[in-house]
């Protein structure tokens, strides 16, 4: 199974898919770590990507998580999958049951002062202006909302995971 944390820079798709890979025991991969050397600068310049920046990072994420479906792996993905195509293109050719996404959310000032509070990081705060636009709600995913702890968001994660018969009681560390 397939899990992946969507939504703007700064709502914690990392901090909560690692406590989410902590308590599943599941591979957590962060997109970010797929971005090219000169995307990262444009970012680290204020300067936000453009669709055609993201194609290839979204395909190199796409043929990622088909070798995660092919070894049988459960994989969390933090990756902000902005705009429905994109998630479209991660999902194509998996079935309904193998890839879900999870949508993080806060106020934008609450992003904001999290984002400033960041170090050594190439997302330039600057661009969430950029992110909030190019947003586009998903309308088949979970919605959490991640105004509280890391912690309360992952166990609503699991919680939902569990009412919908993807982790069984116990099954988490």
């Amino acid at each position: 199974m397939i899990l992946v944390l969507m939504g703007v820079s700064g709502v914690g798709k990392t901090t909560i898919g690692r406590l989410l890979a902590a308590r599943t025991g599941w591979t957590f991969e962060d997109a970010d770590a797929y971005h090219s050397e000169e995307s990262r600068r444009k970012m680290a310049a204020g300067i936000p990507l453009t669709d055609a920046d993201r194609m290839p990072w979204l395909a190199a994420l796409h043929e990622r998580l088909l070798q995660y479906r092919q070894r049988s792996e459960h994989v969390i993905l933090a990756c902000s999958a902005l705009k429905q195509r994109y998630r479209e293109l991660l999902a194509e050719g998996f079935a309904g049951n193998e890839i879900y996404f999870v949508y993080l959310y806060a106020p934008s000032a609450l992003i904001k002062e999290r984002l400033k509070a960041r170090r050594h990081h190439y997302m330039n705060p600057e661009l969430l202006e950029s992110q909030l636009t190019a947003l586009e709600v998903p309308f088949d995913s979970w919605s959490i909302s991640v105004t509280g702890s890391p912690q309360g968001a992952c166990s609503e994660i699991l919680g939902r995971l569990r009412e919908a018969g993807l982790l069984t009681t116990g099954a988490e560390k």
